[in-house]
């Protein structure tokens, strides 16, 4: 059973979602993916994950770098779950690239190479974003792609951790919504 509760975030309504094991979701209103994989029978109910997102969410937004983490339980497949690891490696006002994430991954598989497309999929595909931060990742040349949430906010994202860089661009034919 999943549970779910509304944020009030600076970027627009967040919705929250958990389920007995940890934070499921958090998704922006209207995002791509929105609510993806959330249960059709899910009830509102603030759980102890969903306190501790709540928490964790005031401090982020305030500007402050959470030294905490809420429980997550990651729903999706394998490979989607290593990228998602690796994400939570990047640390807070850093970015880093989906062909750095690609070789980490190889590098962790015993691959010679992996694809930084599949790796950006993944990425894309994330249900927990900002604590999950898929927001820090951008292409090799600073072009800022593929967030779910919208370009808009994954600038103010990155803005507010004071790892935006003035050589980041929006590419003319972006993934991004």
């Amino acid at each position: 059973m999943q549970y779910t509760a509304k944020y009030a975030s600076p970027l627009g309504e967040i919705l929250l979602a958990s389920d007995d094991e940890g934070l499921t979701g958090l998704w922006f209103d209207k995002e791509k993916y929105y609510a993806l994989h959330l249960d059709p029978e899910h009830t509102p109910k603030e759980t102890p994950a969903i306190r501790q997102a709540r928490a964790w969410l005031d401090l982020y937004f305030a500007g402050k770098e959470p030294d905490f983490l809420p429980p997550i339980h990651m729903i999706g497949t394998p490979f989607q779950k290593d990228v998602w690891r690796i994400l939570l490696q990047i640390p807070y006002g850093k970015t880093a690239t989906y062909g750095d994430i690609a070789k980490r991954l190889a590098a962790q598989r015993g691959l010679a190479r992996m694809s930084a497309q599949a790796v950006g999929g993944a990425v894309g595909h994330n249900e927990i974003s900002i604590i999950i931060p898929c927001h820090r990742v951008v292409g090799k040349s600073g072009s800022l792609t593929g967030y779910a949430g919208g370009i808009d906010r994954k600038i103010y994202l990155l803005k507010l951790e004071g790892g935006y860089k003035e050589t980041y661009f929006v590419p003319k034919h972006s993934t991004a919504p």
